[in-house]
């Protein structure tokens, strides 16, 4: 395995060229390919949930759920609620892990947390590839699955983190934004990959017989089961790149490697607590009151939960590292940035997670024949691969004012892409407003993007070394709770008919953080330029 270097400051242009450079650009480079898995697996529950649709829609038989239901089939509204649930679970679970993920790094070093998280995820794609072999797995297994998979979201947290160690202040935007906007990619790469893996029997025999059914007067297959485990041979590989090129550093307090793992294990079982917690009460708490409310609620006892066991269910040698990052939460500038981030990573993670049922939902009715998924990876490939450019360009004009800009065009795209969904509800052919809507919703998507990579570009100006990389954690942490807010919206006003509704209260969110970004950091006399 990579040594630990004795000396590590790369705001030391002499150790910066000499050394620093060379190992920071391997760790970077590794640990793009992992987060980029980690985001595959994450969100393929998306994927996977609109392939189970379409099996079910072509034979009752396949995927029939009675989850919750007095053991009776749903009718097609409900089915479609319920399939939202796949993706508001791994979302729930990815987002609460975050919240442990933020605090990982300086206590478990940066090599240790890339090679465990990667094992982890290996075990649920596995688990879930063998799950969808039997078309009659029941559903809470399922459940069980997404909220395992959640490894996936937590991820982010502690390597954006870790890369922010890396860098000096002036290249931190375009590493963090290369990390990040690479990474994210896996939501664009797995639906890409998906469609094309699930046609044919990519492992033979051990991979299990397709799903057979018939669309359109022809026989057809389908191996759903590939969804899952194209994933495991690719996170194997990463994982022992990982281990062994990988590097911890000096300022972070991890110790031996056996005992950095153990910590590391600690810290995810509280976040598995916490995610349980708001599984538990998303799937089987009702309460008198409106579902909107209900969602929020969910989210919030995730949280409460995850930051009560890591305060009291923690040893004292992991609880001094942490009390000392729990100093963020003083700073009002941790709340307003995090306000900030939910609008633009949120607003990213969660539409990638809802889009491809939400399209098949909108806009294909049984006899246009529109095929989804040829287009389906396009706005979070848009997305991801242009948060760079909002790194670059935040380095160049200021975060604050790159952000102000995106978030005008955030508005005008939503409000446009709930114009089209209302459009298309209300007419006999949907289909002539997809092409609209997609290239809508891809300016949406680069929106997103590149306000991913201003916003993010903003932290490490307003805080210090110390605090920058807590907040950087701690704010994905809680953006990353889109992931499972925008698909339990939409699942929300779907079943109410009327999906534009949610487009249209997440632009009302969208205005009020254009007024935040500019009375605190973009406007003449604001408190910190940035």
């Amino acid at each position: 395995m990579a040594a630990t270097p004795e000396y590590w400051d790369v705001e030391d242009d002499a150790f910066w060229e000499s050394e620093g450079r060379r190992i920071a650009n391997r760790n970077l480079w590794i640990s793009i390919p992992n987060l980029l898995c980690g985001f595959s697996v994450w969100l393929y529950w998306g994927m996977i949930a609109k392939t189970m649709q379409r099996l079910h829609f072509a034979d009752a038989d396949l995927f029939n759920f009675t989850f919750r239901n007095s053991g009776q089939p749903y009718d097609e509204a409900g089915y479609r609620a319920l399939l939202f649930t796949l993706p508001a679970v791994a979302g729930l679970a990815g987002a609460t892990l975050r919240i442990p993920n933020s605090f990982m790094i300086a206590i478990c070093g940066g090599r240790n947390v890339k090679f465990m998280t990667t094992v982890m995820l290996i075990i649920p794609a596995l688990a879930t590839g063998i799950a969808l072999q039997n078309p009659s797995t029941p559903f809470g297994a399922f459940i069980v699955l997404a909220a395992l998979s959640g490894v996936g979201g937590g991820a982010f947290a502690s390597s954006m983190s870790n890369i922010s160690f890396f860098f000096p202040r002036r290249m931190q935007g375009l590493a963090l934004g290369l990390n990040a906007g690479l990474g994210n990619a896996g939501v664009s790469v797995m639906q890409f990959l998906i469609p094309w893996a699930v046609t044919f029997p990519m492992f033979g025999q051990p991979g299990g017989d397709p799903q057979i059914f018939s669309a359109g007067g022809e026989t057809q297959q389908i191996w759903i089961q590939n969804a899952a485990l194209v994933w495991v041979p690719i996170m194997t590989v990463l994982a022992i790149l990982a281990w062994f090129l990988m590097n911890n550093l000096p300022q972070h307090d991890c110790g031996p490697a056996p005992a950095a793992i153990g910590k590391y294990l600690w810290l995810q079982t509280v976040g598995f607590l916490g995610a349980a917690v708001g599984v538990l009460l998303l799937i089987f708490l009702e309460l008198p009151i409106p579902e909107l409310i209900r969602i929020f609620l969910v989210l919030l006892a995730a949280v409460i939960a995850t930051l009560l066991g890591m305060r009291f269910l923690t040893p004292q040698s992991i609880q001094e590292p942490l009390n000392r990052q729990f100093a963020i939460f003083s700073n009002k500038h941790n709340w307003i940035m995090t306000w900030l981030y939910v609008m633009t990573f949120g607003s990213f993670i969660g539409y990638a997670n809802a889009f491809p049922k939400l399209i098949d939902d909108v806009f294909v009715t049984p006899t246009n024949g529109l095929v989804t998924s040829h287009y389906i990876w396009i706005g979070a490939a848009v997305g991801a691969l242009i948060r760079p450019v909002g790194g670059w360009l935040a380095d160049r004009l200021g975060g604050a004012r790159v952000t102000q800009w995106d978030t005008w065009i955030m508005v005008v795209s939503t409000v446009l892409a709930g114009y089209l969904v209302s459009l298309a509800g209300e007419s006999d052919k949907p289909e002539k407003y997809f092409l609209p809507f997609l290239i809508t919703f891809v300016v949406l998507f680069a929106t997103t993007g590149i306000g991913n990579g201003s916003t993010f570009r903003m932290i490490p100006i307003i805080f210090s070394k110390e605090q920058a990389g807590p907040v950087l954690g701690w704010t994905s942490a809680i953006a990353a709770y889109g992931a499972y807010l925008i698909p339990k919206i939409f699942a929300t006003q779907i079943r109410a008919g009327t999906p534009e509704y949610a487009l249209y209260g997440f632009a009302g969110y969208y205005v009020s953080c254009l007024a935040v970004n500019w009375w605190f950091y973009a406007r003449k006399n604001a408190e910190i330029k940035c």
